[in-house]
């Protein structure tokens, strides 16, 4: 199949690229590499099945493609929030285009949502059906509400002019080909530890997460695409480990001697995330593989090559 990828060069949709390459299909990555990175996609440049287009979605793009995975949007606190306008324009117009895309040339699209639809849940673990609790004006609301509007959107093409579309919500995901300045806890804690320096940890450290590693929800993603089913659909890790316990696991596995450093939470930072992933095991069959220490391996040896 001829398949597009938006956000091709960052860190999951690469890894996503990779299965897809190695599956013979024909792939196009466009990136406007504002998280992205060349780096990532450097073994297929040249290779002729694949394209490499230099594109912000939010400007239209006329091609042809019979699967859309729509991933292109910054996926961390860090870089979401730097410019909070771009990302809400991201989600908003660049799932428009990708629609209309979609529309033009009866292409099936993916859709890379998020467990933020979910806010700061009172319901756990969250399943697809609770609506969330979302500060709509919040610091983190260009992407939380950007990525709800954008779930709309789809499923508004979806009724109205017939798009195929499948729609993922995605938890915690890590592995290599993390940025080191994005932001989040995982990478956060390994480029600390293997720089020396104490592992910041917001609040007491009691709040939860789940953590998936990357080639887990690949897998799911491909899974649904390929499926029946429309979603919207979890995909994560229902193992649930506090902030804390993460700390303290990349501490013992980097550097016992690093202090924790505990800092004030911010502003709408989620006390307690886990998804309820009953529908991915039902409809997909699917469920991670790869247990946390594991996959912290790998992502520390990843890290320490770039680092060094």
């Amino acid at each position: 199949m001829r398949i597009l990828v938006t956000g091709g060069a960052g860190f999951i949709g690469s890894h996503l690229i990779d299965r897809l390459m190695e599956a013979g299909h024909d792939v196009i990555c466009l990136d406007n590499f504002y998280t992205g990175h060349k780096r990532n996609i450097l073994k297929w440049i040249g290779h002729p099945n694949f394209d490499l287009i230099r594109h912000d979605i939010t400007e239209t793009i006329r091609l042809e493609a019979d699967q859309i995975y729509h991933l292109a949007c910054p996926a961390s606190p860090v870089h979401y929030q730097s410019n909070p306008v771009k990302t809400i324009k991201t989600n908003v117009m660049g799932t428009l285009n990708m629609l209309g895309l979609a529309k033009r040339v009866k292409a099936r699209l993916f859709m890379a949502s998020t467990s933020e639809v979910y806010g700061d849940p009172e319901v756990h673990p969250q399943t697809e059906d609770y609506r969330g609790s979302v500060n709509p004006i919040g610091i983190r609301s260009c992407y939380d509400e950007g990525k709800r509007v954008a779930e709309t959107l789809c499923f508004d093409y979806h009724r109205q002019n017939g798009v195929d579309i499948r729609v993922a919500r995605i938890f915690n995901t890590y592995g290599p080909r993390m940025l080191e300045n994005d932001g989040r806890v995982v990478s956060n804690f390994i480029v600390q530890a293997l720089r020396g320096q104490p592992l910041t940890v917001y609040g007491d450290g009691s709040q939860t997460r789940s953590f998936c590693y990357v080639s887990d929800l690949v897998e799911g993603f491909i899974r649904l695409m390929n499926g029946d089913h429309i979603g919207p659909v979890n995909l994560g890790n229902p193992g649930e480990y506090t902030i804390k316990q993460l700390a303290e696991t990349v501490q013992a596995m980097v550097n016992p001697e690093i202090p924790l450093d505990y800092k004030p939470l911010p502003q709408d930072d989620p006390r307690r995330r886990q998804p309820d992933i009953t529908l991915a095991r039902t409809w997909l069959g699917w469920e991670p593989t790869i247990p946390l220490q594991e996959g912290l391996e790998r992502t520390i040896a990843d890290f320490r090559d770039r680092l060094t």
